[in-house]
């Protein structure tokens, strides 16, 4: 499949992924061959980071970027986005390594990017689903979208997913205010493109539980992320309502 867009850069973060690695690069080369791979591997104990090595030698089009320590998703991909940007990558996609975004639904990312600025692959809108998930952790996640929606203002369904689309000069504009690193750091993109008055788009996606392989979900994460929230989303009500008071008092 080819793509309206020159370069497009697909970042995978990965800690002891080397069971799915191969599998994900794989389908991604058949799904959207002109994309070009950039594996960011944490110092995997499981050595994910030189079987990234082997396969990049394998193929010009997938890159292996090897980090220190287990710093962060978002640390992984700010290291990636940035990679991508000095290379002059015209779009930039985050992709899970373990199977649940699937690469055949790139294309349809890609498609919507046309004609926005960041695009989500959503779980929430009409189309899109879960596969392989116990109907609670679907709750939570439903939940903490929610929430986060209230909280921030966000006209978002799926504000925590993490496959995701950005056109280069989306991220050059915001990437400087980016200060999350765990999995809060979706949440913070997509606030930051919208707060810079840029054109959001959700398309929905079919998200597979992975098979291979422990996820690094935990509720501790999930705690976290609704703290950092609700601390942005007082502040924007707050702020919010100042401006309205100051508002009365200049009629």
């Amino acid at each position: 499949m080819t793509t309206a867009f020159e370069k497009v850069l697909v970042i995978i973060p990965t800690y002891n992924e080397k069971d799915n690695i191969t599998i994900i690069c794989d389908r991604l080369r058949k799904a959207v061959d002109t994309a070009d791979i950039l594996i960011v591997d944490d110092n995997s104990p499981d050595n994910t980071g030189e079987l990234a090595d082997r396969m990049a030698d394998a193929d010009p089009h997938i890159h292996a970027m090897h980090r220190t320590a287990k710093n962060g998703l978002g640390a992984a991909y700010l290291a990636g986005f940035h990679c991508g940007l000095e290379r002059g990558y015209d779009v930039l996609v985050e992709m899970d390594a373990d199977g649940s975004h699937q690469p055949e639904q790139l294309p349809r990312l890609l498609a919507a990017l046309e004609d926005a600025d960041m695009v989500k692959g959503s779980r929430y809108v009409p189309g899109g689903s879960v596969v392989n998930w116990p109907k609670s952790r679907e709750l939570l996640s439903r939940g903490g979208s929610l929430w986060t929606r209230l909280m921030i203002g966000i006209p978002v369904h799926d504000i925590t997913g993490g496959y995701n689309a950005f056109r280069a000069e989306t991220l050059r504009v915001i990437m400087d205010g980016i200060t999350s690193v765990g999995y809060n750091f979706q949440v913070d993109l997509t606030w930051h493109v919208q707060q810079a008055g840029l054109k959001v788009v959700e398309v929905p996606i079919t998200f597979v539980e992975r098979e291979r392989g422990e996820s690094k979900m935990s509720g501790g994460i999930v705690v976290e992320a609704l703290a950092k929230t609700t601390a942005w989303g007082l502040s924007y009500r707050v702020k919010q309502f100042v401006e309205w008071v100051s508002g009365l008092f200049r009629k």
